[in-house]
């Protein structure tokens, strides 16, 4: 059996003949570069741990067979998280990390034992255990980084915590839809301490990590990145539950539903919404597809199988073509190649877990996820060398408070918001309440262009768009724009520690138009400067 370093070397030199390297000028805007593959690797560790510690967890809680390959796989990400401190930090600290570390996953699974048998004394001690160790933790990073804030790490690594019980606690409460929900917002929110992370770690040392990895290209890499990776294991997690007969497949289900809803988003945002469409018919037919292979397997039908495999090969060609339609720099017969991988790796994870080999199963699924980065990469790196006046950045606006944006797109529940084409990853989707669509007051201030305050004494929250200045309190209908009262007609709220307002108000407030519907708003605005871009 190939060691799993060999396998990710072997699919790494697969991918890079899917997309030609970047090049041109050394001004070019591109997602490659040490500080953007820091940013990368660490968003991609850290998703997958949050993706694998829940499925552990449920695998446990359940006493399913795969339990200890679901662990063993966690194990492995936690020896790739230690390799990857270790190679910035030392030996001597990849020890300290992996020894603290792993104490947090040790008093999850004292949570789930404590669960399985009502023990509520073993579950409060195994909260608590936590809460230890989110301050060793946090300290941890203190101590060897002077650009992470302890106390901030430290309420970091609380929210992770906290998606994680939370997620568990709905599983083992039958909320099948809340617990993926929880899922999701555990395995986004990873990217963002991943995020955190690697700013530090390039701050400390930029010499080792040129590049900027929070650039308009690297940001859209992370975006694509994160969601393609996301449907590597949405899909290894519905395909499982299918073939077991689980209550909550058709709720893994509609996890990979929204997952296709937010890509065909970001797609839709770079090429427009026929385009979107197209992808989307595409993109769902696979999953159908591997949904045809499943109930073909359950009945021991080879010819349905056969044909699940031939439905798969005409996507797989479908798919490139799309691509290869779309971008000149996506070369179709490579890219179906790399498609082609995709499908193989889920098909032999699905087939060796029927076969019970799960060892095998659980080392092919982290190799589809890993697979599904380069895939991100390389669609990114093509996008930027096909649009690269999009992704420019470094001269400073001719007024800092106007950026370049004039379409911004939103949807009910996706913490995904694209503003024009470039995604911004919340860590609050929007959400319905009081009749009206609201959003985190921080990201549709920023992707307005607008400056954004709050007095904590007063309550207030201010807005500060070119001359409009906004004023607004929590918990009050009323505001006040230029120093004139205004009813909003909808009190503006705080909710996981953000401020939400209405969007439809603020957005017409500041001249921008709103189409769409409340589940997905799209709101334009012709700029009579567009300037460039200051990041």
């Amino acid at each position: 059996m190939k060691s799993t370093l060999t396998r990710m070397l072997t699919l790494m030199l697969a991918f890079m003949l899917v997309v030609p390297a970047a090049a041109g000028a050394a001004a070019a805007p591109t997602v490659k570069g040490a500080a953007e593959d820091l940013r990368s690797a660490l968003g991609r560790l850290l998703g997958e741990h949050a993706v694998l510690a829940l499925t552990a967890m449920q695998k446990g809680y359940d006493g399913k067979a795969d339990f200890n390959a679901a662990a063993e796989a966690l194990n492995g990400n936690t020896e790739d998280l230690t390799q990857a401190i270790s190679s910035v930090y030392g030996a001597e600290a990849g020890v300290a990390f992996k020894k603290v570390w792993n104490s947090h996953i040790g008093y999850f699974v004292d949570y789930v034992q404590a669960s399985a048998a009502k023990d509520s004394a073993g579950m409060q001690k195994a909260v608590q255990n936590l809460e230890k160790y989110r301050m060793e933790q946090a300290k941890f990073f203190a101590d060897a980084n002077p650009y992470m804030n302890e106390q901030q790490t430290a309420e970091g690594l609380k929210m992770h915590i906290n998606h994680l019980l939370d997620a568990f606690n709905s599983y083992t409460a039958g909320k099948y839809d809340e617990a993926y929900s929880y899922q999701r917002e555990a395995y986004m929110h990873m990217f963002m301490t991943g995020d955190g992370i690697a700013g530090a770690i390039i701050k400390q040392f930029p010499k080792q990590f040129p590049g900027d990895a929070m650039s308009p290209a690297s940001d859209l890499r992370s975006a694509l990145e994160q969601l393609l990776g996301e449907h590597a294991f949405a899909a290894a997690v519905t395909l499982q539950k299918g073939i077991d007969g689980a209550p909550d497949f058709n709720n893994a289900a509609a996890w990979l539903n929204m997952n296709t809803e937010d890509l065909t988003k970001a797609i839709a945002s770079v090429y427009g919404n026929e385009a979107g469409a197209a992808f989307k018919t595409i993109w769902n037919s696979h999953i159908g597809y591997f949904v045809d292979y499943v109930k073909a397997t359950g009945a021991n039908d080879a010819a349905a199988k056969q044909k699940a495999v031939n439905d798969l090969e005409k996507y797989r060609m479908e798919q490139a073509k799309f691509f290869a339609d779309a971008n000149p720099f996506m070369n179709e017969q490579q890219t179906a190649e790399g498609l082609k991988m995709h499908i193989n790796h889920l098909v032999d994870a699905f087939d060796s877990y029927v076969a019970k080999d799960y060892s095998e199963a659980y080392m092919m699924n982290r190799e589809a996820y890993t697979h599904m980065f380069m895939t991100g990469e390389g669609i990114s790196g093509a996008i930027v060398k096909q649009f690269p006046d999009k992704f420019m950045q470094g001269m400073t606006p001719e007024k800092p408070a106007a950026p370049m944006v004039s379409k911004i797109t939103l949807g009910l529940g996706s913490k995904m918001l694209m503003v024009d084409g470039k995604a911004v990853k919340m860590d609050v989707a929007p959400m319905i309440k009081y009749n009206r669509t609201y959003i985190p007051v921080r990201y549709l201030a920023e992707s307005l262009g607008a400056e954004i305050k709050f007095d904590n004494t007063t309550k207030t929250t201010w807005i500060m768009a070119g001359d409009d200045k906004l004023a607004f309190w929590i918990g009050q209908d009323v505001m006040e724009l230029n120093g004139k009262s205004q009813k909003v007609g909808a009190k503006v709220f705080i909710e996981n520690g953000r401020t939400h307002v209405p969007v439809r108000f603020i957005a017409e407030l500041l001249g921008w138009k709103l189409h769409g519907t409340a589940q997905d708003l799209m709101l334009t605005k012709e700029m009579a400067h567009m300037g460039h871009m200051n990041h």
